[in-house]
């Protein structure tokens, strides 16, 4: 993952990331995920050739982990339903879960990840985009996939279509399975995990959950193993990215900071020019009470016998 302090990323000083700054981008790039899913729906018949000549390849390489893991997803419930709970609930807990420790304890490192984990978001929307594709549950019977969720759906808050709560269906993308984001956002979990955590459950759960996450979404019929790839290429893409993004990041803000600061000087120039010529005072006149300085000195000088301070002679007064 980049680090923060590489040169060109993080050059020029930021200011302090504030929650009430961050968690706003957070949910805007969430809303244009789960718009962008609902956007990119495409054809039925588009999804399912697209689905089909991924399986037809995975024959063609001997790749064929979903069968027997989906046989025994739905022979075994007490496999089955924890992993549809895994699927539907994880990654939207994991993911935001292990940014606010970041934001809290690693804020040196955050924004580098955060952007990585962004990044590689909008890569995967534009596969969704242009690749909708129909995910094996989805596929007619005789391909041989069940549908664990909609098996097992009485046991959880999901209806039959993927991790949708009943009734919400029409409102998520079921072909939006290449690649697969549940895999991607899994590996960045796990490398948070192993390059952060500090301890060896962390970087073993680092290891643990992106591999489980991998053999669910299979299991489960949600995805083909090369979604999984694809989904891991991606992170991978964003990843090189990164440095790129935040460098051009940085020059918004350079830009937007330079156009906005003149403006702030000139404004304070203006405030104090105006309140000064208010107070000015002609050659020799001093505002009452005004103390004097010695020259180049801040002390106040003594005062004389003939001269207090007031301006009247000693005897006078």
């Amino acid at each position: 993952m980049p680090h923060a302090e590489k040169p060109g990323i993080e050059a020029a000083p930021h200011p302090r990331l504030r929650w009430w700054s961050e968690l706003p981008l957070i949910l805007l790039v969430y809303a244009c995920y789960s718009a962008g899913r609902l956007l990119a729906r495409g054809d039925a018949t588009t999804a399912v050739d697209h689905g089909l000549a991924i399986l037809r390849l995975e024959q063609a390489l001997h790749l064929n982990a979903e069968h027997p893991l989906n046989r025994l997803f739905t022979r075994e419930a007490w496999i089955g339903v924890p992993a549809d709970f895994w699927y539907a609930s994880l990654h939207y807990l994991v993911t935001p879960a292990l940014l606010i420790w970041l934001f809290r304890s690693r804020a040196v490192r955050y924004r580098a990840a955060r952007t990585w984990l962004m990044t590689s978001t909008f890569i995967g929307l534009v596969g969704f985009t242009l690749m909708p594709t129909c995910p094996p549950r989805l596929l007619s019977a005789g391909y041989g996939f069940v549908d664990t969720m909609a098996q097992y759906s009485t046991y959880g808050w999901w209806a039959g279509e993927a991790s949708a709560p009943r009734g919400l269906g029409g409102m998520t993308n079921q072909y939006a399975a290449m690649p697969s984001l549940h895999v991607g956002w899994a590996l960045w979990c796990g490398v948070i995990l192993w390059r952060y955590g500090g301890t060896r459950l962390a970087k073993a759960a680092g290891v643990v959950y992106p591999l489980v996450t991998t053999i669910v979404v299979m299991g489960t019929a949600n995805h083909y193993f090369l979604d999984a790839v694809a989904g891991a290429a991606v992170m991978g893409a964003g990843l090189l990215l990164t440095p790129y993004v935040m460098r051009a990041s940085n020059r918004v803000r350079t830009s937007l900071t330079a156009r906005l600061a003149p403006a702030t000087t000139d404004s304070w120039a203006t405030r104090a020019s105006v309140v000064g010529g208010g107070c000015q005072t002609s050659a020799g006149e001093r505002i009452p009470r005004q103390r004097e300085s010695r020259s180049g000195s801040g002390a106040e000088p003594s005062a004389s016998p003939t001269d207090a301070g007031d301006g009247a002679p000693a005897p006078a007064r």
